[in-house]
């Protein structure tokens, strides 16, 4: 479904053209009925509105305010939508100034079907993060725009690389088979910057980048993954537009935008201002206010209609493209009171749902801070349910590259106790600003499948970086990082989406991650048990998860000899526990008669406790 504002202008004579006004563009360009938030506020914009006449259609909807901004060529609308309209339903305005009329037709619409739709995410999911234009082309003729203002090639790092919507939409099979059940995707909104492949520079909030493909085909993308039982999560920037959006041609309010182009604070990286209890005022702006880059124009959020153009911007792509869930970037840098509401609102319109704030602090204590219902009293609820769980990423970093032993997952997770609900965590060890895991790790293939395992699990909802599968390492730099899937493009020598053309080493990681996934699947207590777990002493981590019908041990060896593991230490958690099967090899081991159990060195086994 197209969504359109119609237009009809006439214009009489009588007025010079200096006078007279146009409307070029509404947002947000419908809304629909029977909607908890059923006020809505359209932004209209044109030339000279500031002192036109209003002269509403009477029905069903209501215009209950007319505010006016500080740029004459803004009016922003407050329309109340009656629950008695029951079906597609255009609102005409009519706007006069002089002898000039023009008339709009805003759309109201139905509601669709909700069945499969705003579902959330939590610890029974696997993500799969896909970095947009590096996943797959699926349409090489939408690679080049003519108007692309990008000042790279696709032979550069930073350069777009033709992955879309389409890409994205013929592997939804390969994903659905290797085992995850939810995807994460990086933004795929018109980003005409001088370099746009990563999406996070927006210059249209309403409009999907031609380059990936169109508002029709993302909403196309969410259903036939649904049909798959594949959920997607959005990807949705509060803090920051791109410099070349529209809107830094002629703002509504100076108080759009923190600063000028000219004149503005530089990004503050300093996650933990806002909740440590010694920070003065001016600290906390510095963080909140600051341009996390010159071409990252800083948003205002404490602007009472931009809060609300927020709000209604993330609301809208939710109900039009039925998505379940959003991971909303650099949450710390936005004004917090504003988040808080931006949240509320969302969570209060659709209950189900999940938004997960990225927080890059590998500090519990602060991480804890943001999450909702916070168990120390700083300064409000934030009403975010999930956070970015970046202390246990750093945890597994760390042992991936050899600083630390296991010893340091099991002090982050032993830190639990900071959180609301630790199990509403995004897990991961990667993503698209870190390096990989096979980087860290120096290709030690055995570290990756210990860091896997764990991740897969232990508590909270893991995230699988693309490529990953099959072993990408990248280096240390976003461009290799972000590398393109092998196979997903043109001329490329090797399609790794299908089994019998990857390599070796690919189909090795490959299938001991579709195994691990499938094992999660099969065992609930691996993603939704209680955790227990016992301090690695000599690099051997043992751990518990439990529901009320099953229970799995996981036992870890991360040293470099094999270990005899004595479950006489484990003896009140294995309660009547008489035998245990290795859910990998299906071996059965009565422990009543073997108390110890050999664990290979730099690997990992998980069992089923048999009672």
């Amino acid at each position: 479904m197209k969504f359109k504002v119609f237009l009809i202008f006439i214009i009489l004579s009588g007025l010079s053209l200096a006078q007279q006004f146009s409307i070029e563009r509404i947002e947000p360009p419908n809304w629909w009925v029977g909607m908890k938030h059923d006020t809505v506020q359209i932004m209209v914009y044109g030339k000279n509105l500031s002192d036109v006449e209003l002269y509403p259609q009477h029905g069903p909807i209501e215009i209950i305010n007319v505010h006016k901004a500080e740029s004459p060529n803004y009016l922003f609308i407050d329309l109340a939508i009656s629950p008695e309209i029951k079906s597609n339903y255009n609102f005409e305005i009519g706007f006069s100034k002089g002898n000039q009329d023009a008339v709009i037709k805003y759309p109201i619409y139905a509601r669709e079907d909700s069945k499969n739709k705003f579902r959330g995410f939590d610890q029974s999911d696997v993500m799969y993060l896909i970095m947009a234009d590096r996943f797959c082309d699926g349409n090489p003729d939408n690679n080049n725009i003519g108007d692309s203002l990008d000042q790279f090639t696709a032979n550069d790092l930073n350069g777009r690389k033709g992955g879309d919507i389409k890409g994205i939409t013929s592997k939804l099979d390969y994903i659905k088979d290797l085992g995850v059940t939810s995807i994460w995707i990086t933004p795929m909104l018109e980003n005409n910057m001088w370099m746009s492949y990563h999406g996070y520079a927006a210059t249209d909030l309403y409009k999907i980048d031609p380059r990936f493909g169109s508002n029709e085909l993302y909403k196309e993308l969410v259903n036939e993954a649904h049909d798959k039982s594949l959920k997607i999560i959005m990807d949705h920037v509060s803090n920051h537009i791109g410099i070349n959006h529209w809107w830094m041609k002629d703002l509504p309010f100076a108080s759009w935008i923190n600063g000028t182009v000219e004149n503005h604070l530089p990004a503050n990286h300093n996650k933990m201002t806002f909740p440590d209890p010694y920070s003065p005022g001016e600290s906390i702006d510095l963080t909140w206010d600051g341009w996390f880059t010159n071409y990252m124009v800083d948003l205002n959020q404490a602007n009472p209609f931009l809060k609300k153009y927020l709000i209604q911007n993330a609301i809208w792509w939710i109900e039009y493209l039925g998505i379940d869930g959003i991971r909303e970037d650099t949450y710390p840098y936005c004004n917090q009171y504003a988040m808080a509401d931006w949240n509320k609102a969302i969570l209060d319109e659709y209950p189900d749902f999940n938004i997960v704030g990225e927080i890059w602090t590998g500090e519990p204590a602060y991480l804890a801070a943001y999450q909702q219902k916070n168990k120390f009293g700083v300064h409000l609820d934030t009403h975010l349910p999930c956070v970015t769980d970046f202390a246990l990423s750093d945890a597994f970093r760390n042992y991936l590259s050899g600083k630390k032993g296991l010893e340091g997952i099991f002090n982050t997770l032993a830190q639990d106790f900071l959180y609301y609900d630790p199990n509403n965590l995004l897990t991961f060890f990667d993503n698209h600003d870190i390096s990989r895991g096979l980087f860290v790790a120096n290709n030690d293939i055995e570290k990756y499948k210990i860091a896997l395992t764990i991740l897969l699990t232990t508590r909270g909802i893991p995230k699988i970086f693309y490529g990953s599968e099959i072993g990408i390492v990248g280096e240390d730099n976003h461009g290799t990082i972000r590398s393109p899937f092998p196979g997903g493009f043109e001329n490329d020598t090797l399609n790794a989406f299908n089994s019998c053309d990857r390599t070796e080493y690919q189909n090795y990681i490959f299938n001991f991650t579709q195994n691990l996934l499938e094992l999660r699947k099969n065992h609930k207590s691996l993603s939704e048990g209680k955790l227990t777990h016992f301090y690695p002493f000599d690099n051997v981590y043992v751990y518990f998860r439990e529901t009320e019908s099953e229970s799995t041990m996981i036992i870890v060896n991360g040293s470099d000899k094999d270990s005899d593991v004595d479950l006489n230490k484990y003896k009140e958690t294995l309660a009547k526990t008489i035998k245990i099967e290795n859910i990998k090899s299906n071996e059965i081991i009565d422990i009543t008669l073997n108390k110890k159990i050999t664990i290979k060195k730099k690997s990992a086994e998980i069992f089923l406790l048999i009672k």
